[in-house]
């Protein structure tokens, strides 16, 4: 158990960081192989393990964690991003990891990994416990424009009542980046319903709308719905009812 205990600091590692250790490759296979069989670490997918401890005999590094381990440039976004948070309801078995670089979803300790294509290159932080998500404000963009990331229409509401604050001016720097008109109208749409609990001001709302267009879109996959005129935007009928604080507080969905 020479290296165990260096290995439970790190968490979650990747087989250079254990040649950091051993100073010999050879010797890290053997090692790696070992303490595999003996219950200290656990292979996460090719190149990446994780510690064990060995009071449970649970992986000592949480999915967060692992998911910000994939790649070097991975990070917790979308639905995982809100849990990380304390803002998500629904249990769920899947986590959302951006990366700039592609990587095969995978599964591990019962959970999927699922890659998500890096859509821009801001609204990324380390926090101290060392995990890389998606900062408040890009979370609630990533989840408006892949709601289905979000784990569903009702559940991105849902997270979006029990957020304290966000930051308008970073919303719409992140939109800028985003460039994309349906994701102004959408983010309008949704947010004009949170206006009061997050504080958001008009010019806020022209800044979105100025950005449109003329084209038509739907919320979420092409059906039956109503039209919202404001953001040229085809929208459930029954919305109005899924929340009970933030959205039915400030506006008729």
């Amino acid at each position: 158990m020479k290296y165990y205990e260096r290995l439970l600091e790190m968490g979650c590692f990747t087989r250079d960081e254990v040649c950091g250790l051993t100073g010999n490759y050879n010797t890290t296979g053997t090692l790696l192989k070992s303490y595999q069989k003996k219950g200290y670490v656990m292979q996460v997918k090719r190149n990446l393990y994780v510690a064990i401890n060995l009071a449970d005999r649970q992986p000592v590094a949480n999915k967060h964690r692992i998911a910000g381990r994939i790649t070097p440039s991975a990070y917790v976004s979308h639905h995982a991003a809100f849990e990380y948070y304390g803002c998500a309801n629904q249990v769920s078995y899947q986590v959302e990891v951006s990366s700039e670089t592609p990587f095969a979803s995978f599964s591990f300790d019962g959970l999927n990994y699922k890659y998500i294509a890096s859509r821009i290159p801001d609204g990324v932080v380390t926090q101290p416990d060392r995990i890389r998500v998606t900062d408040m404000e890009r979370t609630v963009l990533d989840g408006i424009n892949d709601i289905g990331m979000a784990a569903g229409l009702e559940e991105l509401l849902r997270c979006l009542e029990l957020i304290p604050s966000i930051s308008e001016d970073k919303l719409l720097s992140y939109l800028a980046e985003y460039n994309k008109q349906v994701l102004y109208q959408k983010t309008g749409y949704i947010l004009r319903h949170f206006q009061n609990m997050f504080n958001l001001s008009e010019a806020f709302f022209n800044e979105c709308s100025a950005h449109i267009g003329k084209s038509t879109r739907y919320l979420i996959a092409k059906g039956a719905g109503k039209y919202n005129s404001e953001w040229r935007l085809v929208v459930p009928e029954d919305l109005n009812k899924i929340t009970s604080k933030g959205v039915s507080h400030n506006a008729d969905l």
